[in-house]
């Protein structure tokens, strides 16, 4: 994956490109601001910006919890030693300090941002959109909680990320990238190629006799590396969580009941409504105007007249909770349909209310939510004995107990892995039975046999681990690999036997020979493809035989790998076509808004930096190492 995004970045367009990526990023941390860095310092400090300090506690949290955000996204975990290959780890610095920057900057410019703007950014905001396109309560707070808000901090954070946003807006405001740029990159990306080609495939290498014992040991003697055996290591663990402690709950149904009871309302689909709401910045105001609709005035006549639109008026179909203001809830779901409310004071204003359609509450019944419930009352037991097993484990531990014996003494269930090797497999290729996302094997490479580790954090709860022996890495002898000799000798004898057909058939083509002809004489077939652009969408071909045709000029022969040593490509360019640039067009509207943005990213950042040297910027490089898992930072 980092090799990948190292190489993506490699060439100028890449490099574009990839700007763009990490412009996502720096808009990420954004859009959701950075979780209360800024509070309950504590004594050791990792970077001042200006008066504001970062703590290292704090951002330890802040850098764990991107790597767990980070890990859920890719699929696996994401270890502290492939953020720093990256650079992530340092990202992440950076962007907490250009964040603090700037919430100093808007501070000393005392900018500024009322509650109801918040508000209506909020609820504009199409994240939060369910799928009728109107504000989604639910959503709203699910997507606040992944990224460990609560309503209340998700509301103060937009205000200094709104107020972060009008200085990012002004210093890009008029920036956009000359028509000499955009032409290149136009003509760059929508160049087309057409080809013909052949695979050579195992079939084109011929016969391949087995090599004889001489040959097998002298192959094996050259790449004795390649089949060394890795270090093993023998580990046993526990797992203590409320999921894995609530399998073994066994919870009543009068207990099931009783929570069904209590959560009945939340349980199934709330009652919806339709609401429209206009507000006024006094009760004056929205005194008048109610007068105004009792007189004949029609709510959406109202509207008209003080010029909002409909997206300024309504809130779409919600439930009660979806309202944020609590006393415009309140009114809102005691109206009848088709009413207006009297002048209703809010936290951030005045405002008359309008019912439209609505949609009754709909109620599960005790059996279709049983099995649920009683897993969550399981769970939450579960949460208390795990503090309880957590506390007697340790003093197991304490006491000289081996993870073993402590599981054994308290029945908790361990694992047992015999041999495991770095990447988490066993002697067999096979990977390790190990719970998803739980990286003790990691853990058990950077400690030994007989040391006490420290438990490991996980769903809630902890793993406790030993390293039972090591089994360091070695030679192994032909016989104890023989069959993997023979394959990687016979798949070598193949891409030789191939580079060299490609070689000569390219030799051939240059001597205006036909691919035709070449392609017939070794039993291959010939295959085209037009309209072939740099990204090789839709094309079937290789990447890399992709990026060798467009290094080629036109009528030119060429050959690349395929998919493996085993898999060889020959071709000739047939065509080259650069359509007209169109900036009219949505691709060079895209690209425009991708250039605009990492210009304005690249404008932003010289203005922090610069912003950052004057009100004075300190990092403790120590610290952010240990918090890392770096030995030091440059």
């Amino acid at each position: 994956m980092l090799r990948g995004m190292r190489k993506a970045s490699s060439n100028w367009l890449g490099k574009i490109i990839m700007a763009g990526a990490m412009g996502a990023l720096i808009v990420s941390f954004g859009i959701w601001g950075i979780a209360d860095i800024f509070r309950g310092f504590g004594q050791s400090t990792l970077a001042t910006v200006g008066h504001t300090e970062i703590s290292i506690n704090e951002f330890r949290q802040l850098y764990m919890d991107k790597l767990q955000q980070l890990g859920r996204q890719f699929g696996r975990p994401l270890t502290p030693e492939q953020a720093r290959a990256f650079g992530l780890d340092r990202q992440l610095l950076e962007q907490t300090i250009a964040e603090a920057a700037l919430d100093e900057e808007a501070h000393r410019l005392g900018l500024g941002q009322s509650d109801a703007e918040t508000m209506r950014v909020i609820f504009s905001d199409p994240n939060f959109k369910g799928v009728g396109g109107a504000f989604d309560p639910q959503r709203f707070q699910a997507i606040i909680r992944q990224f460990g808000f609560t309503e209340a901090r998700y509301i103060a954070d937009q205000k200094k990320v709104s107020l972060r946003r009008q200085i990012a807006g002004t210093l890009s405001a008029g920036l956009e990238p000359s028509k000499t740029l955009m032409e290149a990159l136009m003509h760059y990306q929508d160049e087309q190629r057409s080809v013909e080609y052949v695979k050579l495939s195992a079939a084109q290498a011929g016969t391949i006799d087995p090599p004889s014992p001489e040959t097998l040991a002298g192959y094996f003697d050259e790449h004795k590396a390649q089949f060394r055996a890795p270090e093993y290591r023998k580990i046993a663990f526990v797992v203590v969580t409320p999921e894995e402690i609530g399998k073994w709950s066994d919870i009543s149904d009068d207990d099931a009941k009783k929570l069904y009871e209590q959560r009945k309302e939340r349980l199934g689909t709330p009652e919806k409504r339709e609401v429209s709401q206009i507000v006024f910045p006094n009760m004056e105001e929205a005194t008048a105007a109610r007068a105004h609709i009792t007189s004949g005035l029609s709510f959406d006549d109202l509207a008209k007249e003080r010029k909002l639109s409909s997206a300024d008026v309504d809130l779409g179909v919600v439930s009660k909770s979806g309202i944020l203001d609590p006393a415009f809830a309140d009114a809102a779901f005691s109206l009848p349909s088709g009413e207006v409310s009297q002048p209703v004071q809010g936290r951030f204003g005045v405002a008359l209310l309008k019912v439209g359609k609505i949609q009754p509450a709909v109620q599960p019944s005790y059996e279709s939510v049983a099995a649920d419930l009683k897993k969550e009352i399981a769970i939450e037991r579960a949460r208390d004995k795990v503090a309880s097993l957590r506390d007697k484990m340790e003093d197991e531990r304490g006491g000289g107990a081996s993870v073993l014996e402590a599981a054994q003494k308290l029945g908790l269930a361990a694992t047992t892995i015999e041999a495991v090797d770095r990447s988490g497999h066993l002697p067999d290729g096979q990977p390790a039975n190990i719970p998803p996302g739980l990286d003790v094997v990691a853990q058990a490479f950077n400690s030994d046999v007989g040391v006490d580790n420290e438990p490991i954090s996980y769903r809630g709860g902890y793993v406790w681990y030993d390293v039972l022996g090591v089994t360091p890495p070695r030679d192994r002898t032909l016989d104890e690999v023989k069959d993997q000799v023979a394959a990687h000798w016979r798949e070598d004898q193949i891409a030789s036997r191939l580079r060299d057909k490609a070689t000569q058939i390219v030799q051939n083509l240059g001597q205006s020979g036909s691919l035709a002809d070449q392609a017939a004489s070794i039993g291959a077939k010939v295959e085209t493809a037009t309209g072939l652009k740099r990204d090789g969408s839709g094309s079937g071909l290789p990447a890399n035989v992709v990026a060798a045709v467009f290094r080629s000029a036109k009528d030119a022969a060429g050959q690349a790998d395929g998919q493996g040593d085993t898999e060889r490509f020959v071709f000739r360019v047939t065509d080259i076509t650069v359509p007209p640039v169109d900036l009219a067009s949505d691709a060079a509207k895209k690209l425009k808004e991708s250039l605009q943005g990492a210009l304005s990213n690249e404008e932003l950042a010289q203005y922090v930096a610069k912003l950052e040297k004057t009100i004075g910027t300190s990092i403790n490089e120590e610290a952010f190492a240990q918090i890392t898992g770096g030995g030091s930072s440059n």
